[in-house]
């Protein structure tokens, strides 16, 4: 499974591509099923560009990027759209009257209130992507939760962001990882780790993501014009590296 999350933290300082709006969101969405993509992550933003777990914020964008894909789409739940633990449950929770949910959503492991929000999206039978960062105790902490049996797949993200150690720190990660039987591992990077760590995780066989939330180079490195294009070359049999 290629998933692709088309803006992440980023904004249009970062790139001109990344989506902002409902609408730009879902157009970048489509293109890149279009190219390949089999599951679509998105980051919801206020008009001033903030991330928000607001159902008013929500609504919009789920109604826009489903009219564009008939793929499985997700979007955050993490502390940078609510850092404050208990608020960020109750978000989730507040999600409970809008017209369609997405179909699954973060619970970073490393984030203080994890459990609360991983807790509260199995509430609403939404599906929950179980974040693990390396580096941090989200792993151990994973494998203590009593939900761990019950997320939809684990998310194992490689902040590394050199590519010369990346492949090393991914395989640490995968290493100290306690998985559930039958839960699916979803391995990505970041920044100059993205396409080292994605190569190793189609060799591994493992799901893997890419977007302009993680990249926003191609392997050449030469700069990306678009979540689409990234997810082209996440496909290519032999993606060109840099050198």
């Amino acid at each position: 499974m290629l998933q692709v999350c088309v803006n992440g933290s980023r904004g249009p300082g970062d790139a001109s591509g990344v989506p902002m709006s409902p609408e730009s969101m879902a157009e970048a969405a489509g293109l890149a099923v279009a190219a390949g993509a089999g599951d679509v992550r998105v980051h919801p933003r206020t008009p001033c560009g903030s991330e928000s777990l607001s159902p008013r914020v929500l609504a919009p964008v789920l109604t826009a990027v489903r009219a564009a894909v008939a793929v499985p789409v997700g979007v955050t739940a993490g502390a940078p759209a609510e850092p404050d633990p208990g608020r960020r449950a109750a978000r989730v929770r507040s999600w409970a009257g809008l017209p369609e949910l997405p179909d699954h959503a973060s619970a970073d492991w490393h984030e203080p209130g994890a459990e609360k929000v991983a807790a509260a999206l199995l509430e609403l039978g939404v599906g929950v992507e179980a974040g693990v960062r390396s580096g941090t105790d989200g792993p151990e902490r994973f494998a203590r939760s009593p939900l761990a049996p019950r997320v939809l797949r684990v998310r194992a993200e490689v902040a590394d962001p050199d590519p010369a150690t990346a492949g090393v720190t991914a395989r640490a990660l995968l290493g100290i990882l306690d998985v559930p039987s039958g839960v699916p591992v979803l391995l990505h990077g970041v920044d100059g780790g993205t396409w080292p760590v994605l190569r190793l995780a189609r060799r591994l066989g493992l799901g893997t993501r890419i977007g302009l939330a993680d990249t926003l180079l191609l392997p050449d490195g030469t700069r990306a014009r678009s979540n689409a294009e990234l997810v082209a070359a996440a496909l290519s049999r032999t993606p060109r590296r840099a050198g």
